[in-house]
């Protein structure tokens, strides 16, 4: 049921309720291109044929552990329309350099978070704000190759909560290429 926040309806979120998306864990994370466009190539031969942008969307997926340290990266893999990977975070494997720089600053300073104050996901270490780097720096490179370039405004997860569950998504997002034609975002 849609709910009105500042007068707009809003879709209600599909996070599980009272989990913390920036606690230690494996995250199978679904983000797909708007309208389901083809924009990062097409599959032949049950191969990823990466147009421009379909290089791009791989490139910026490996750098994520640059920026976000106490990111892993699990199976992924770009397909013409959407891109599937697992991040895995673990806290307890670095200290970023983020973090020691922004702890000699005053704490006041990061405890803005608008409306939400300190519960706005986007001051912490957490999927949303990992996810929101990664198409923010996507998009601001692929329109400079194709100016009507854009995601859609969600994206899907699902907390992987065992390793038997790990291995299958693992082995579904290796051969995801293979069954492009089964895929439920083959026909856009």
């Amino acid at each position: 049921m849609s709910q009105k926040f500042k007068n707009k309806y809003r879709i209600p979120s599909s996070r599980l309720q009272n989990w913390d998306y920036g606690a230690n864990g494996a995250y199978f994370i679904t983000i797909c291109t708007k309208n389901r466009e083809f924009y990062f190539g097409d599959i032949i031969d049950s191969k990823l044929e990466a147009s421009e942008l379909g290089i791009l969307a791989e490139k910026y997926w490996l750098d994520i552990p640059e920026h976000f340290p106490y990111v892993e990266l699990g199976n992924f893999v770009i397909m013409p329309n959407h891109v599937h990977g697992i991040l895995i975070i673990d806290k307890n494997a670095s200290v970023s350099v983020e973090t020691r720089l922004i702890a000699s600053l005053p704490e006041t300073i990061y405890k803005t978070g608008g409306f939400a104050g300190n519960k706005n996901p986007m001051l912490h270490d957490n999927i949303s704000r990992i996810i929101r780097w990664y198409k923010g720096r996507c998009s601001f490179e692929m329109k400079k190759i194709h100016a009507d370039f854009g995601w859609q405004p969600r994206f899907h997860d699902h907390i992987i909560r065992n390793e038997k569950s790990f291995e299958t998504i693992q082995n579904y997002i290796e051969n995801n290429p293979l069954n492009w034609d089964k895929d439920k975002f083959y026909g856009k």
